[in-house]
């Protein structure tokens, strides 16, 4: 890779970062002794044959020492918290078995998976019922990328993920097999889950720590790991960096302001490097970075900060020396043309606090609310209305879709939002122009990915349709769903 000139910059607008909002809840530097880091095992198939893999999964209460003392009640997706990652690869058929071992009803989302929808996709409209399974098959169409799974359900989506329902799901395909990339998952490429907690007495309360704005934690988690420690066996390493928090937006730099190249965003590899010192992440937004620790020596430790809060730290063992450099160019984007005769969509999110609204209105889960044909290629201008000095930023996310960023009020996207996305962080005042295309049918909801706002009602529906194959759906109400929940 040529000397590119390295970002030294959040990008976005400080004004409006989190921590001015009077509700803000700032990060405690841990006090805890160091951990190892854990590194979430990868989910093993129960089944495969041919190019048919099957999977369980199992969203369950556990207990979790994550404090030094009493260990706290968590949920995890086959495991106590968080959960297996889940490793899929582009092309292959996939049978899911989800298991609710939950004393509530969820349903099981695939953040980031270009699957049909609402039923195989997860939202609010496949409820999983207390004791009962659901099973869903897709077959993988899209690009290797860094996605997630977590809860969806309306409108409690939010107190599940914070009791610690998510994992990493990691996409492969052979393009990104044939670059010279760290993968060899637990040694030189690992999950960075960025999440935050308050404990009472060890355990979560939910609605003791909640805020209509997002709620927040003073404990920095990685990977749910309090003050965590991996230790680097190899000259270079592959963060695969999730924003998992309620609202949290993480400002992430080295301690020694060490620089690192993104090499990915949410919708997979960015079409060139990009070497930088700083990255922000809003929620449900992901990064895949690679740091070169070829000017440290054994022995010698740094550490990943979020403002001025240490979150983990690396600790540099020996390794062999490794001269590989990454090409000027990773993969190709596609020149997406906007379908004639389609104009631009407009969507408008306002309001903060309980006032949020989504194009002026609340999520009704029996109300589609747009219709974008199957293939046709849509710009959207997407508004926050929010106060330039006084709001906030919300994060905009398209279930069942990757988009492209073409600018923000009116100027070039920020270095890093040049590859496929499917969040984007839309500053208070501002108008982002995104390129949106579906290439699988179904009802797919939009919203804002601060969870205690869509869960607030921030959300809205779109039907991808074919006219040649007309579908119907079933769609459902909060009080189907909470009157089948009262009958059990």
């Amino acid at each position: 890779m040529n000397n590119k000139p390295i970002a030294n910059d959040y990008f976005y607008d400080e004004p409006v970062y989190d921590l001015h909002d009077g509700g803000y809840v700032p990060l405690m530097a841990p006090t805890t002794p160091e951990r190892p880091l854990n590194v979430p095992a990868v989910l093993q198939p129960d089944k495969v044959d041919g190019n048919d893999v099957w999977y369980t999964i199992t969203a369950q209460v556990g207990q979790t020492a994550i404090l030094p003392g009493p260990t706290t009640t968590t949920w995890g997706y086959n495991a106590s918290l968080l959960g297996q990652t889940v490793v899929l690869r582009d092309g292959v058929h996939y049978h899911v078995h989800i298991v609710n071992h939950l004393p509530e009803v969820t349903t099981l989302h695939w953040h980031g998976l270009n699957i049909p929808g609402p039923i195989t996709d997860g939202g609010p409209h496949a409820p999983i019922y207390p004791g009962e399974a659901r099973d869903i098959d897709f077959t993988l169409n899209q690009p290797a990328q860094t996605d997630w799974i977590h809860p969806h359900p309306c409108p409690n989506t939010a107190r599940q993920v914070w009791n610690g329902l998510a994992a990493a799901v990691v996409v492969t395909d052979d393009v990104e097999a044939a670059l010279p990339l760290p993968r060899n998952y637990g040694v030189d490429d690992i999950p960075v889950i960025l999440q935050d907690r308050t404990y009472h007495e060890n355990q979560l309360d939910y609605e003791a720590d909640y805020d209509e704005d997002g709620t927040l934690g003073e404990t920095p988690l990685v990977n749910g790991t309090v003050n965590g420690v991996f230790n680097v066996t190899t000259q270079r390493l592959r963060l695969r960096i999730l924003n998992g928090a309620n609202r949290r937006e993480y400002r992430l730099h080295f301690s020694d302001n060490h620089a690192f190249t993104q090499i990915g965003s949410d919708g997979g590899l960015l079409p060139e490097p990009v070497p930088m010192t700083k990255l922000m992440l809003t929620a449900a937004e992901r990064a895949e970075v690679i740091v070169d620790f070829g000017d440290y020596k054994p022995g010698q430790r740094v550490q990943l900060m979020s403002d001025d809060v240490v979150l983990m730290t690396f600790e540099v063992g020996h390794y062999v020396a490794d001269d590989t450099t990454l090409p000027d160019h990773l993969v190709a984007i596609e020149d997406w043309q906007p379908t004639p005769g389609r104009g631009v969509e407009a969507t408008v999110m306002s309001g903060m606090d309980d006032e949020v609204r989504l194009d002026g209105q609340l999520f009704d889960m029996q109300r589609i609310d747009r219709r974008q044909q199957i293939g046709d290629v849509v710009d959207w201008d997407v508004t926050n209305t929010n106060e330039m000095d006084t709001g906030m930023i919300h994060p905009f996310h398209m279930h069942g879709c990757h988009f492209l960023i073409l600018s923000r009020n009116g100027h070039a996207p920020y270095p890093n939002e040049h590859g496929y996305k499917d969040v984007v962080g839309v500053n208070a005042g501002e108008t982002v122009r995104i390129r949106v295309k579906f290439d699988v049918l179904g009802v797919f909801m939009y919203h804002c990915h601060i969870l205690e706002h869509e869960d607030t009602g921030m959300m809205a529906q779109i039907e991808v349709f074919d006219p040649e194959h007309p579908q119907t759906y079933h769609l459902l109400s909060m009080a189907d769903v909470e009157n089948r929940t009262n009958q059990d």
